[in-house]
């Protein structure tokens, strides 16, 4: 595996879930394989579970991981080509890249969406940089358009949770009060198309996601209606993804209080469990009663993001080899 930002670059979902399961169970038993490599764990934007556990989940491998926060433990970077460096960004990717990569064996970086231009942010410009520049394994810690580690956690957790063969999956917008990309929602409906569940999405008019991420499933835009006998609820907020409105793209164009999953939309599922990628605005997205209750795994599954990412990791090392 030379990178991961796709649920194609996983291969077969049943392997890799069954890999989860050894993994999850006996964290430590491939400390020889990372013995003497590096990863570089590279973040243009803040984080909390994204950089622990990818911490964690390469030093059980035997990893050394080396965290770079840039802007803050480097030189601001510039990250397009063409342009007159004159500004606050001394150093540009294309220099910055291949040093990084002489000091390590594999990479990670993370680098949100600008919301301002969506050809550059589709492009996925930044991470495609990494790929062409730096000559190591590349995992999207979050890109501009995709979050495969989370999802891949998001999807463990659900088969770990799971009653029933095929469960009902919703996946749900609600309000938030910033402008937030799409990566969540695009990776997660990518990954849910790929598994043996039923999908459904609810947004407002306006917020329809990218085609190539979520293929041919239903939108229902009645979220009660789409939250009937549902067995997960998935709550995230997203932007306008500028699909049909490319002037749109990054827009709040809807907060609607309604949409707040609380325990009227929970009382239509089939006993749900709720799931959050987190952090989470309380009482914004999710009311605290429900994000409180016994049926919410938000934990749980920001747990799973160390095996999904240690999955990710150990598939790269084993190809070194």
């Amino acid at each position: 595996m030379r990178s991961f930002f796709h649920v194609s670059d996983i291969g077969d979902l049943g392997k890799a879930l069954e890999e989860a399961r050894q993994v999850k169970a006996t964290p430590f038993a491939w400390k020889e394989l990372g013995r003497d490599k590096t990863i570089i764990l590279i973040f243009f934007n803040s984080s909390l579970r994204t950089r622990l556990s990818s911490q964690k989940a390469a030093l059980n491998l035997g990893m050394n991981p080396i965290v770079l926060n840039v802007g803050a433990d480097s030189w601001k970077l510039e990250t397009q080509l063409g342009v007159v460096m004159d500004g606050d960004k001394s150093e540009h990717l294309r220099e910055a890249i291949p040093v990084i990569g002489s000091y390590c064996d594999l990479i990670g970086v993370r680098s949100f969406a600008g919301l301002q231009d969506r050809d550059f942010d589709y492009a996925e410009t930044i991470l495609s940089q990494f790929i062409e520049y730096s000559g190591k394994p590349v995992i999207s810690l979050e890109s501009a358009t995709v979050h495969p580690c989370q999802a891949f956690a998001d999807l463990i957790t659900i088969e770990e949770y799971k009653t029933k063969p095929r469960p009902k999956v919703v996946m749900t917008w609600a309000p938030h009060p910033r402008a937030l990309p799409q990566a969540v929602p695009n990776s997660f409906a990518e990954w849910m198309n790929a598994a043996d569940v039923d999908f459904v999405i609810t947004h407002p008019e306006g917020y329809e996601l990218d085609p190539k991420f979520v293929g041919d499933v239903v939108v229902e835009y009645d979220q009660m209606k789409a939250l009937e006998g549902a067995d997960f609820v998935y709550a995230k907020n997203w932007s306008c993804p500028g699909v049909s409105r490319p002037e749109d793209y990054g827009k709040i164009l809807n907060k609607d209080m309604d949409w707040v999953v609380d325990a009227r939309h929970m009382a239509v599922t089939d006993n749900a469990y709720f799931m959050h990628c987190l952090p989470v605005r309380r009482n914004m997205i999710v009311s605290d009663e429900v994000i409180d209750s016994p049926r919410s795994i938000v934990i749980p599954e920001a747990a799973n993001r160390v095996v999904s990412a240690q999955v990710v990791m150990k598939r790269m090392l084993e190809d070194l080899r």
